[in-house]
């Protein structure tokens, strides 16, 4: 595996991270969380700036932010116990979808 999508699939762990400590900061009022929501951002906007170096950012964004949306609708569903419907899943497979369309497909990214 080339070592930009390395770099993409930390920073999306990263953001992942992130994201879950956002919900358990309860809006930046408990100190811990909310360290671990700014460590983690940081972590990824620098991993991202690494794949930058290879991608276009368009595409770069496209696959961090739906891998982020798929892997938080996970998590929030595992344990914040939030619900996903039948929309919300389906949703979440096109966005899978288009992911894959551009790794398939696309000539903007590297193989």
């Amino acid at each position: 595996m080339p070592l930009h999508y390395v770099y993409l699939i930390m920073a999306v762990l990263a953001e992942t991270v992130g994201t879950s400590a956002l919900q358990a900061s309860q809006q930046f009022t408990r100190f811990w969380p909310s360290l671990i929501v700014v460590i983690s951002y940081a972590i990824s906007f620098f991993l991202l700036s690494m794949t930058l170096r290879v991608m276009p950012v368009g595409v770069v964004y496209a696959i961090w932010s739906g891998l982020g949306i798929l892997f938080i609708a996970i998590i929030g569903w595992v344990l914040f116990r939030q619900s996903l419907d039948l929309p919300a899943v389906i949703g979440l497979c096109m966005i899978i979808g288009g992911i894959c369309i551009i790794q398939l497909f696309s000539s903007s990214t590297t193989h």
